[in-house]
């Protein structure tokens, strides 16, 4: 899956200096004096005009003025001011810092941070790994000095020219020992977050080489491992350096374990054990159904602990993702898809059920190519996680053994995403090999090459990929019901998928 860059000029026009601001209250004229008996009444003075709205005071910036949604632009909003002008005038397409020339809304840690876009902006050169955090920091500086100037501005201008009673009405003060209902989102974030880290992952390279990335994971038992995606790690897997910062701020170097590419899994070890380790507690992602809320917690462009909510907005959806780079290969994943805000550095934390349970290991995401300034590009409320039950299984292998087995049915399909009718094993496979593994599930079943698979036990086929993500939630051992179409018949075959290692 892979998205693409849609760049856009807009032209920006300057913001004012001050925002407008209406004219005082009209203040109520003084009584008259009563008058000298007999004495001769004056001339009238011609009527003066309307006094003129008093200019606003100078701003201390140039950044004051803060957009308006359309709605707030109606003809309820404006009324004439003493030049004849419409006020409020319509603000500026963009505020004047939205081209600040911060590196956009950044990127937490630099190098690749999965779980955006799967085809993230190439490397603009070494020594990039801090940069990303730094830009994200500063923009977020931004828009809040920004909204912040504007909404002071306006309190302090009603404040100054209002002689109106105050109507607010101010809260009971919050007791000290306030709690959360259990099974809130603030309650279940409460308990969780103390088992989330954010991982670290520095490549082993020379000088101006070594590659790294933030991303996310959660403890998975007591014995110190941590479980993640293999994207968030790779860099580091081969004489790099891995270390996770807990919520409280403590921090400790990590080894991996293992790590599955294909599946995206990855599991890591502290070096040095830490006491107070709280496992999170794993869910049945089978029994997980659409509209079920859901909340992701991560460390989004390098801003540990975040946490958002949403629902499970559909299941079993096919995913392949890579890092667009061309020298690694594919993962697939048969996903939970959420609407809960994920971003660049939420890869490989929890996605929690409403009972606090982990349902999903947050891997992906579909989104519009690129950010502001060209940084990676962020959520659209398209996010894919793992389900919980495949990573569980793929954990423990590289627990056990230090790698992970895939099912297999013995034959190659095209892996084109533009295919919408099926499965189809091609006349030549990988290097010009034989599409059918000789002696394989597929051979045994006598399928041939040309032949369409469309179904896969009851889930719908209709695409390589999406065999491929089917096949990996099963077990070598399992048997399957395969249909598929030949010269426009449809057969059903009976198929016992086989194991075959990392390659």
């Amino acid at each position: 899956m892979s998205t693409e860059h849609e760049d856009k000029d807009n032209a920006v026009p300057p913001a004012p200096s001050a925002p407008p601001v209406p004219p005082a209250a009209d203040t109520p004229e003084p009584e008259p004096e009563p008058e000298a008996p007999n004495a001769p009444e004056p001339p009238r003075a011609a009527p003066e005009a309307a006094p003129a709205a008093h200019a606003a005071p100078e701003a201390a910036t140039n950044a004051a003025g803060v957009p308006q949604p359309p709605s707030a632009m109606g003809p309820a909003a404006t009324g004439p001011n003493a030049a004849g002008a419409v006020w409020p005038p319509a603000p500026p397409t963009l505020p004047a810092y939205a081209h600040s020339g911060v590196g956009g809304a950044g990127g937490g840690g630099g190098g690749h941070e999965w779980g955006a876009s799967y085809h993230p902006p190439q490397p603009s050169g070494p020594g990039r790994g801090r940069g990303g955090l730094v830009a994200a920091v500063l923009a977020a500086a931004l828009i809040a000095g920004g909204v912040g100037g504007g909404i002071g501005y306006w309190a302090a201008e009603r404040t100054d020219s209002s002689t109106s009673t105050s109507t607010t009405v101010s809260a009971s003060q919050t007791p000290a020992d306030l709690k959360r209902e259990p099974g809130s989102v603030a309650d279940i974030v409460a308990k969780a977050l103390p088992s989330v880290v954010t991982i670290d992952a520095q490549g082993g390279g020379g000088a101006g080489e070594a590659e790294g990335g933030t991303g996310t994971g959660f403890v998975y038992d007591k014995e110190g491992h941590i479980l993640t995606n293999n994207h968030v790690v790779a860099s580091a897997a081969d004489g790099g350096r891995v270390s996770v910062t807990f919520s409280d701020g403590k921090k400790y170097d990590a080894e991996v374990v293992g790590r599955a590419q294909g599946y995206d899994v990855a599991v890591l070890k502290l070096k040095n054990g830490r006491g107070d380790l709280a496992p999170l507690p794993l869910g049945d992602s089978d029994k997980v159904a659409v509209g079920d809320d859901s909340i992701a917690i991560g460390a989004p462009f390098g801003l540990s602990n975040t946490v958002t909510t949403g629902i499970v907005s559909a299941k079993n959806r096919p995913v392949s993702s890579s890092d667009g780079t061309g020298t690694s290969k594919n993962s697939y994943m048969s996903a939970l898809q959420t609407d809960a805000s994920i971003n660049p550095g939420n890869s490989g934390g929890p996605l929690l059920d409403s009972r606090g349970a982990v349902i999903g290991v947050n891997s992906a995401i579909q989104s519009t190519r690129g950010g502001i300034g060209g940084g990676p590009a962020g959520s659209i409320g398209l996010g894919f996680a793992i389900p919980i039950n495949q990573a569980k299984n793929v954990a423990q292998q590289l627990i056990k053994t230090g790698k992970a087995v895939y099912p297999m049915i013995g034959a190659s399909v095209s892996t084109q995403e533009n295919a919408r009718d099926g499965a189809r094993i091609p006349e030549r496979g990988v290097d010009n090999s034989d599409p059918i593994l000789n002696g394989g599930p597929a051979d045994k079943a006598g399928l041939e090459p040309g032949d369409l698979i469309t179904k896969l036990g009851d889930r719908p086929i209709d695409s390589g990929p999406t065999l491929i993500s089917e096949i990996w939630t099963y077990q070598p051992g399992d048997e399957v019901e395969l249909t598929y179409e030949r010269d426009g018949k449809e057969r059903t075959v009976e198929l016992v998928l086989e194991s075959k290692d990392e390659s």
